[in-house]
């Protein structure tokens, strides 16, 4: 069996993507042999890709207009004193995934009569034989997630009075803004204690009435300490690794976040590749290998390599990944799969194209 490139096989793909499919399964096709297609069937093993969730923390710091008087009116200094913004990357998932590879493509001979079908992913990328199965589906992992949210800076400016926006001196707002704030505070404990010289009716005025409390002590403290927003954002990033080295995936910038691998204003997230093992053919009892069968149906003995994602000497992500392109390709019988009495079926690897299982199909299948 060759790699089918001629004229003839791209004819015979485009016959059988118009062969009327059968029951089809979730992303997928059934691909049966008749005269439309010249009982050839056309299919395509794949190539291996990583994809990588990467979720990341964002955090945005701003500074308050008077933490330069925090220590004198809130009694601490542990306050932010500009705004800034930082990104750190939390995890990483890495995922192996398939795609057609143009470059490793076969044709499945068939008899007239023969019951045997091919389902192939959407893309003609072999995924089982005389048996139905669902494509793997890409879950969207893509997006952002307020963990925290920001106080807005400017808030505390509906608690002041005449007085506070008529000063001219920053001094003076932060000594009034100091004197609300513990008005609010003095109204919170009277509250919870029981000794306000108006309580609310129930529980439920009483909670709301502390609540708008707090919410105004958070408004005005924040005017001295400053406001911190957390986001979680998750990207994804998709790898397809042909040789062994070092590159850039992506960058990580402290004021873009993720960013591509050729925009230097970001730190690098580098992604090492390192062959461990490749695909090795069967051998027989004498220990020689055996030889792709005639007219066989070819599948791939994956190799591994050991990859790694790394930024700043820290280690993001490191596993062993089954690739297609570093393994070899061998074939089983086609005969098992027409065989009226015993017809068997298997089915692969999406990510890898390597057999999975193999077996006879049971009666009425």
């Amino acid at each position: 069996m060759k790699t089918f490139n001629s004229l003839l096989a791209v004819a015979m793909l485009l016959l059988s993507t118009l062969v009327p499919p059968i029951a089809l399964a979730q992303n997928t096709r059934v691909l049966t042999a008749d005269k439309h297609n010249e009982y050839g069937l056309v299919y395509s093993l794949p190539i291996t890709s990583v994809r990588f969730d990467i979720k990341a923390r964002h955090t945005t710091f701003k500074a308050g207009p008077f933490f330069q008087y925090a220590k004198k009116y809130i009694g601490t200094d542990k306050v932010i004193k500009e705004n800034s913004e930082k990104w750190e990357i939390l995890s990483v998932t890495a995922t192996p995934v398939g795609m057609a590879d143009p470059d490793n493509q076969y044709l499945m001979q068939l008899k007239p009569g023969a019951l045997t079908y091919l389902c192939v992913a959407n893309d003609g990328m072999l995924l089982a034989i005389n048996k139905e199965v669902d494509a793997p589906q890409p879950s969207m992992t893509e997006g952002n997630t307020i963990e925290q949210e920001a106080i807005d800076p400017k808030e505390y400016l509906q608690y002041v009075n005449e007085d506070f926006l008529a000063s001219q001196s920053s001094a003076k707002q932060a000594q009034m803004l100091s004197e609300s704030l513990m008005e609010v505070r003095d109204s919170k404990i009277s509250l919870t204690r029981g000794t306000a010289e108006t309580m609310p009716s129930d529980g439920r005025q009483l909670e709301l009435m502390l609540n708008s409390l707090s919410h105004q002590e958070a408004a005005m403290t924040a005017a001295f300490i400053g406001t911190t927003e957390v986001e979680s954002v998750t990207r994804s990033f998709t790898f397809t690794p042909d040789e062994e080295g070092k590159s850039t995936l992506f960058r990580l910038s402290d004021f873009a976040g993720f960013v591509d691998s050729d925009d230097y204003s970001g730190e690098p997230v580098y992604i090492n590749v390192k062959v461990t093992a490749k695909g090795e053919l069967p051998v027989d009892s004498k220990g020689e290998e055996k030889k792709f069968p005639k007219d066989g149906v070819a599948y791939v003995i994956p190799g591994t390599a050991n990859i790694s994602l790394t930024c700043g000497g820290r280690t993001l992500w490191q596993g062993d990944v089954e690739c297609s392109q570093f393994g070899t390709v061998f074939g089983l019988q086609p005969s098992i799969f027409s065989d009226r009495k015993a017809r068997s079926f298997a089915t692969f690897n999406p990510a890898t194209g390597a057999l999975m299982q193999i077996g006879e199909l049971n009666d009425g299948e």
